[in-house]
């Protein structure tokens, strides 16, 4: 395939793949948000905590209804009456605020419903109780009372964009002797599809009245302004005072966990009932009261731990807003601007870089996309989607490694095919590793060739079996052949007893005259040495006659498509090559070479450098189709000398 349309090919699969991720980013689909993304996001949590692990905050403290406390006082749920007594016992510790993580959706009894109001109302203003809202098909059909009216936000901007926010349609809130008594805090959080709570719902919308969470309220009481303190900019923040937070289009804030369960400061039940737990220590706290015995059942699964107490992730999520710790969503644009970027580039440049180097590229690219993302997140507070830009860039750096891969592990073994017949094993290697530079469509190029012919070969054949002829022949093609490739000659062919060889191509050989001229003096002293050999054997010694010429020559693959097709050069140098061999007869001379061959290699003859060989003019003689004569040079080794 030629590169131009391989280029095509990874390009169009990385434009397509790169709209196809920026198509998927737009529209968010919940399922891949919230099954894959978020799964991501949770390990940068874990990365985050392993950098840079956060520390709870001292003043947050949490009351708890554990296995020890229902061992002392019994099983839950407890009386109210003994609850009165828990709270009442809380806040004569002074905290800034309790929030109470508790339903109380029926009555009990007069005596105990009564004795809970009454420490409720003692602390009015002081203490949040949770309100439960739900889902149901149905829209809310009666008229909210005056106390839960009570407790819906006032200060609303861009009441239009509220048609997005969190919408529940039934309460589930605790009875009205209870809850007109204290601040209520929804603790709506539904989880995303995998079962996690990653999300708090800083306000739901019930009716026309949208209500705040009861972490929300916690910190607003904690900062001693309570409802007016809070304004909601519908689908972009929540200002509590002076701060801001960030929120998504359904007035969601991600909580930020500072890790697995128990991270702030447990208190037992049972060690303040019985006050071995010294009340003085909720001094000026952030108290949160809730359950965390298994039989209660109220736990959270989080990115840190299966079996959180609901109560402490109210309490991260207040945590939050009180440490200003918000983890803000970068621009849509940002995130569409990366995968536009990352899939622009890898389609631009992987077509036109190898394999291994598009690897590497892909590589340095998913890693520093990666930690930037990572660096963002654990030091700015800034989360960026992880999912896209990483799916973009992994799936083209895929396919165009494997696209390039299988094509060019099919072109080497196109040009393996080709040149290993023709071409040492070395420059067949270096045309697989530069496949380029493997020109096989027809171009012009100077190169030198080669042509040698055994003298008397048919006198020699007659007079022998051709058993013998054909091994004699055999062994001296064999060496002849294996000198060429020792010079990166290219094989040309054979004719007979005549060998065609050629350097200057596949492979660009700037010295090709100089590898032409040393092969031709090392084929002549291999021959001094078989013939000695062949005598000592008993056998007829072969001689032969070579002939060097250099110029330019069309080159490439010629033949039949469909049948048979050789790498050959053509053109008259070829000819003037293989007349300068059929003169080594007439002149008595081993080796012969034209004037443009001598031209090439006079400077290392001069230098001493080419194995001080004797070179003389032998004649001018003028070739069949051409006017002018051309020079014949011919060479003397010395015999001393060794290849």
């Amino acid at each position: 395939m030629k590169p131009f349309q391989k280029t095509q090919v990874i390009a169009v699969f990385g434009a397509v793949c790169t709209l196809g991720f920026l198509s998927l980013k737009l529209f968010s689909p919940q399922f891949i948000e919230e099954r894959v993304e978020s799964v991501l996001l949770d390990y940068r949590f874990q990365v985050r905590n392993l950098i840079k692990p956060p520390i709870a905050p001292e003043n947050i403290m949490i009351v708890e209804i554990d296995e020890k406390s229902l061992e002392r006082y019994g099983r839950w749920p407890w009386s109210r009456v003994l609850q009165a007594r828990l709270i009442d016992a809380i806040m004569k510790g002074k905290p800034a605020v309790l929030g109470v993580d508790i339903f109380y959706p029926e009555h009990e009894s007069r005596k105990a419903d009564a004795a809970l109001s009454k420490v409720l109302q003692k602390s009015k203003g002081k203490i949040v109780l949770a309100a439960g809202f739900d889902t149901s098909a149905e829209a809310p059909g009666e008229q909210p009372p005056d106390f839960l009216l009570d407790n819906a936000i006032l200060n609303v901007k861009d009441q239009s964009r509220l048609k997005k926010a969190v919408s529940v349609t039934k309460r589930k809130i605790s009875i009205p002797a209870l809850s007109s008594q204290a601040v209520l805090g929804h603790v709506y959080s539904p989880s995303d599809l995998d079962g996690k709570l990653r999300w708090e719902p800083l306000y739901v919308k019930y009716g026309d009245d949208i209500y705040p969470s009861f972490a929300l309220m916690m910190a607003a009481l904690a900062q001693k302004k309570g409802l007016d303190g809070i304004t909601v900019f519908a689908g972009r923040g929540v200002k509590l005072n002076e701060t801001f937070i960030p929120v998504d289009d359904s007035g969601r804030m991600r909580i930020d966990y500072f890790g697995p369960e128990r991270m702030f400061r447990y208190v037992s039940a049972a060690d303040v009932l019985n006050k071995t737990f010294k009340v003085s220590g909720f001094s000026g706290r952030i108290v949160f009261l809730g359950t965390s015995a298994i039989s209660t059942f109220d736990f959270a699964v989080t990115p840190f731990s299966a079996r959180m107490p609901g109560v402490e992730k109210n309490a991260t999520a207040a945590a939050d807003i009180l440490g200003h710790r918000f983890i803000t969503s970068l621009p849509l644009s940002i995130d569409l601007l990366v995968i536009l970027a990352a899939g622009t580039l890898l389609s631009f440049l992987l077509p036109k870089i190898r394999a291994i180097a598009g690897i590497s590229l892909s590589f340095a690219l998913i890693v520093a996309f990666a930690a930037l993302n990572q660096y963002l997140f654990t030091y700015r507070g800034l989360y960026a989607n992880f999912l896209y830009p990483f799916s973009t860039m992994a799936l083209i750096s895929v396919f165009a490694v494997a696209y390039k891969y299988l094509t060019e592990e099919r072109r080497a073994r196109e040009l393996k095919t080709m040149f290993s017949h023709y071409v040492s094993p070395k420059i067949v290697e270096q045309l697989i590793a530069h496949p380029e530079m493997a020109k096989l469509g027809g171009l012009r190029r100077e190169v030198t060739v080669l042509f040698s012919d055994v003298r008397g070969f048919t006198t020699f054949s007659e007079r022998r079996e051709p058993e013998e002829v054909v091994s004699h022949l055999n062994e001296y093609l064999q060496e002849m052949t294996d000198i060429i490739f020792k010079w990166d000659g290219t094989l040309d062919k054979f004719v007979g007893d005549e060998i065609m060889a050629f350097w200057g191509a596949p492979l660009d050989q700037p010295n090709h005259a100089e590898l032409a001229v040393k092969c031709a003096l090392n084929m002549s002293d291999r021959l001094d040495q078989l013939q000695k050999k062949w005598r000592d054997e008993g056998k007829e010694p072969l001689d032969n006659g070579i002939g060097l010429n250099t110029g330019s020559v069309l080159i490439g693959n010629i033949g039949s498509a469909d049948k048979k097709m050789d790498y050959t050069i053509i053109g008259d140098h070829v000819n003037l090559g293989a007349r300068v061999e059929t003169l080594t007869r007439k002149y008595d001379s081993r080796v012969l070479l034209t004037e443009f061959t001598m031209e090439k290699i006079k400077h290392l003859i001069e230098e001493g450098t080419l194995y001080r060989v004797d070179m003389k003019e032998i004649d001018t003689v003028k070739v069949k189709g051409k006017d002018i004569p051309v020079r014949i040079f011919g060479i003397a080794t010395k015999q001393e000398e060794k290849i």
